[in-house]
């Protein structure tokens, strides 16, 4: 068998509907489908038809949908196939629950804090997607991966190459970790530029093919805000420690610098699969159809620091950083509230960073994460005042 075990390995993927959910199947019927992986239980949303063709396609024993209401469509959907249906937030949770040896944690947003950390504390070896887990409860949900005896493996192409470029027991030779942003569609343009640009523009990533969340966010550069949090409890490094570096061509992933003047970097094509299928198979790695880099077409590499002015983000994850205790999840909140409205054309693309740092400023000294209903408290108030702050901006204009 592909994977190396005799019997199928079991897996669950947590929010299999959007980019990495599809991009995991599709590494899954590379490594072997059906007869290489056993799939106990797939999530989704609202994309019912989709979610019960994948739920066929892989033999999943479980399809959950997120949304209650549409219980009724995947159970019609799945009649007479065997597959068990069901619906709403606790069945997300109970469907993390079920037994499985790896968990790929791909639900976007704080809807996939409670069922990934259920699947954490069952000792599952977690691929992570949702930068939510660390962002907003990092230090809870890395001890829970720690007691529940599970490995935690980053799919963000940056957090894997990170991981990759790691040696074994040289954590205390590492100078520094630095993370590759492309810059996205708007890394040459004014600040006045940015302020009259539609959803539709920023969702148009120069290198990478993302849903419309991680697209925006890549634009805005919050995505890179996240991912230097993530870092933070990933390897277990200072906010001093973690760099950005902008990189158009998103070739090198992300790199960590050790002490005598090293630096290892990882370096691939612009293909979410890669990370995916490492994730998949560590510590080994497998064949898979993905593009091969040509370094005689490439021809260069361009490097340059990030403009923290026309890029806020940044400077709001570094103050995320140094405040510690609750101020990731106070931004991440926030900024969900912001983006939807920026979607929703009710503010701008630049007001988004305004209304982050509005609210973390109103919520400093709100506590640390040492539990799911502190968590969820501070996400809950972040969100409340991020909602008037938006109603101001919308009079206001």
């Amino acid at each position: 068998m592909t994977t190396g075990s005799k019997a199928p390995r079991r897996l669950t993927i947590l929010g299999s509907t959007g980019s990495i959910g599809q991009n995991t199947l599709d590494v899954i019927a590379q490594l072997g489908g059906r007869e290489a992986f056993d799939i106990a239980a797939i999530t989704g949303h609202d994309n019912i038809d989709l979610l019960a063709s994948q739920a066929r396609a892989c033999g999943a024993a479980l399809a959950v949908t997120a949304n209650e209401d549409r219980y009724q469509a995947l159970k019609e959907a799945l009649a007479g196939t065997g597959i068990a249906a069901a619906a709403g937030r606790n069945a997300l949770i109970e469907a993390a629950s079920i037994p499985s040896d790896w968990v790929m944690a791909a639900i976007v947003g704080t809807a996939g804090l409670a069922p990934t950390l259920e699947a954490a504390r069952r000792g599952a070896d977690i691929a992570l997607a949702n930068k939510e887990c660390l962002v907003s409860a990092g230090d809870l949900f890395v001890r829970a991966v720690s007691e529940g005896g599970g490995r935690l493996i980053p799919v963000d192409s940056e957090h894997s190459a990170i991981f990759q470029a790691l040696e074994d027991d040289q954590q205390h030779a590492v100078e520094r970790i630095i993370l590759t942003a492309s810059g996205g569609p708007f890394r040459t343009w004014s600040r006045e530029e940015m302020a009259n640009v539609t959803a539709a523009t920023a969702r148009a990533h120069p290198n990478w093919s993302m849903g419309l969340k991680i697209s925006i966010g890549s634009a805005s550069m919050f995505n890179k805000a996240l991912e230097m949090i993530e870092a933070k409890h990933l390897f277990n490094v200072g906010p001093e420690q973690i760099e950005v570096v902008v990189h158009p061509q998103s070739v090198v992933h992300s790199m960590v610098g050790y002490t005598d003047g090293s630096v290892l970097a990882q370096l691939g094509c612009p293909d979410m699969r890669t990370a995916i299928g490492y994730a998949l198979t560590y510590p080994s790695r497998t064949k898979l159809n993905v593009d091969r880099l040509d370094f005689a077409k490439l021809a260069r590499l361009d490097f340059e620091a990030p403009d923290e002015v026309r890029f806020p983000a940044l400077r709001l994850a570094r103050t995320a950083l140094e405040r510690g205790g609750l101020q990731g999840a106070v931004m991440n909140a926030a900024e969900e509230i912001a983006f939807q409205a920026f979607v929703d054309e009710r503010i701008g693309f630049l007001e988004m960073a305004d209304i982050a740092e509005a609210v973390m400023d109103e919520m400093i000294g709100i506590g640390s994460a040492e539990t799911m209903d502190a968590v969820f408290a501070a996400d809950d108030e972040a969100r409340r005042y991020a909602t008037v702050f938006v109603k101001q901006r919308e009079k206001a204009a």
